[in-house]
């Protein structure tokens, strides 16, 4: 009987060392995801090793990296998995309220840093940068938004504000809020912008007119509408270039 016991006891602490993950600390230097940020810099960190740093350990089941890997996996990519909303986050291993908010605060320092990156340098030479700062903020939205960028004389931009916000198919506008805030900007002119959820690019009908009553009710104000871009997830489509403003 002790021996029985004895053998039980030590097949089950062989079990949970081997259960047990390994610490990230407990790597090599050279694979550990933060030593390889500090020592190579960040853009050498794959996805999963950048969201590791973020999360710092991982739990008494699941090691840091596995975790991060799982995790993007389960979202499909790191982008999907920083615009996922709190709900989509229940349940998840290792995530908690904390977590979400370093997450949060990440993707919402990123999108400022674009922010002040495009207001150093003219909107309208630098198309490349307005078309990724828009990416950055509307992409991978579940429902639909509508925002401006408000311009100076010069088309230097003055602030982004996200007037409206919809469902997964519209959003409902109205040119009386924007030209409030385009005069409260002091604005010269501005660059209209919503996503398609849908994944669509393409304008519709309902695109084309709140255009056009955009306009007119800004040209009252000698306001110009220098574009209308619709972002979908890694496309945008410019009224502009195709001619229709």
């Amino acid at each position: 009987m002790p021996e029985a016991m004895t053998g039980m006891n030590t097949q089950g602490i062989i079990e949970g060392i081997v259960a047990r993950p390994m610490k990230v600390s407990k790597w090599p230097e050279a694979e550990r995801p933060r030593e390889k940020l500090l020592k190579r810099g960040a853009r050498t960190l794959t996805d999963s090793e950048l969201l590791a740093v973020l999360l710092c350990t991982g739990t008494r089941r699941t090691d840091v990296m596995e975790l991060a890997r799982s995790h993007i996996a389960a979202f499909g990519s790191l982008g999907k998995l920083l615009d996922a909303e709190r709900q989509a986050w229940k349940g998840k291993e290792g995530i908690g309220d904390a977590r979400y908010a370093v997450l949060q605060a990440v993707l919402e320092m990123a999108r400022r840093h674009l922010f002040e990156t495009l207001s150093e340098r003219s909107v309208l030479t630098t198309p490349v940068e307005t078309r990724k700062f828009l990416l950055a903020q509307l992409r991978n939205r579940p429902y639909e938004v509508f925002c401006c960028l408000f311009l100076d004389n010069h088309h230097r931009l003055i602030a982004i504000e996200e007037l409206f916000r919809g469902t997964t198919e519209s959003a409902q506008v109205h040119p009386r809020e924007v030209v409030r805030q385009a005069i409260e900007h002091n604005a010269s002119a501005v660059i209209l912008a919503h996503n398609h959820p849908s994944g669509v690019c393409e304008p519709s009908r309902a695109d084309e007119q709140i255009t056009r009553r955009l306009r007119e009710a800004l040209s009252l104000m000698e306001i110009r509408v220098l574009d209308h871009i619709i972002v979908t997830d890694g496309a945008c489509f410019s009224f502009s270039e195709h001619g229709m403003l």
